[in-house]
C-alpha cells in the first residue's frame, strides 16, 4: 500500500520488499520492484536509497538491531530512515497473545506493563519498544536523530463502529502528541539521518 501511494503521489523509483512471497507478489501488481527478502539480509548496494520507510515491521523481525544495521546501510549519506514501531507503554499490546499454548487475537490491556520476563511468555512474537530501546539499536550506525515522538493511532476501526464519537475520541487523544500525555501513545514514530558512509 504505502510503495503504490508513494508510486502513485512522488516517484516511479519505489522498492518494496517483504519476507511473505504472497504479500510480494500482490505487490508486484503495482509496484514492479518488489521482492522477497529479509529485513536482516537486504539485497540491495550500500548507499543507494533517499529514503526507507519501515511501518511497524522491526517488532516482527528475527534480529531487529542488525536489520537497523541493514537500513543505514543501504541508505545514502543524507538519506533518511522513517520508522513506526510499537510504544511499550502503549495500554494494550495489539497483536494478540498466546495463553496455554492457544493464540488470542486482539487488543490485550497491561500485557507490555508486565517484566519481560512475563510479558514475552504471553507476547513471544512481537516486540514493543522504550525510547531508549528504539534507539539504541542505532548504536555505532553513522546517524542521527532528525525526528522522535510518539503518535497516536488513527483508530480506524473504532470510528467505523462509532462514527462521530470515534472521530471526537481520535482528536482529542491526537492533542497528546507533543505532550507528557503523548506516553501512552500507539507508536514511535523515529526519523533518523545518515550522517557519512
Amino acid at each position: 500500500m504505502y510503495a503504490s501511494q508513494i508510486r502513485r503521489r512522488f516517484t516511479s523509483s519505489v522498492e518494496a520488499f517483504d519476507i511473505e512471497e504472497p504479500r510480494v507478489q500482490e505487490a508486484q501488481a503495482d509496484t514492479p520492484h518488489a521482492l522477497v527478502a529479509a529485513a536482516e539480509y537486504l539485497p540491495y548496494a550500500s548507499n543507494l536509497f533517499d529514503t526507507i520507510i519501515s511501518h511497524e515491521v522491526l517488532e516482527h523481525v528475527t534480529d531487529d538491531r542488525l536489520s537497523a544495521q541493514e537500513m543505514v546501510r543501504v541508505l545514502k549519506p543524507g538519506g533518511r530512515i522513517v520508522i513506526f514501531a510499537p510504544n511499550r507503554w502503549y495500554p494494550f499490546e495489539t497483536h494478540g497473545h498466546y495463553w496455554r499454548n492457544e493464540y488470542h487475537f486482539g487488543n490485550t490491556p497491561l500485557i507490555n506493563y508486565l517484566p519481560d520476563i512475563w510479558r514475552n511468555k504471553l507476547a513471544p512474537h512481537v516486540r514493543t519498544y522504550t525510547r531508549r530501546s528504539l534507539l539504541r539499536l542505532f548504536d555505532g550506525c553513522p546517524v542521527r536523530v532528525a525526528q522522535y515522538q510518539r503518535i497516536y493511532g488513527g483508530y480506524d476501526n473504532i470510528i467505523a463502529r462509532f462514527g462521530t464519537a470515534g472521530r471526537v475520541i481520535r482528536d482529542f487523544l491526537y492533542r497528546f502528541e507533543g505532550t507528557p500525555l503523548d506516553t501512552w501513545g500507539l507508536s514511535h514514530l523515529l526519523v533518523v539521518e545518515k550522517t557519512q558512509n
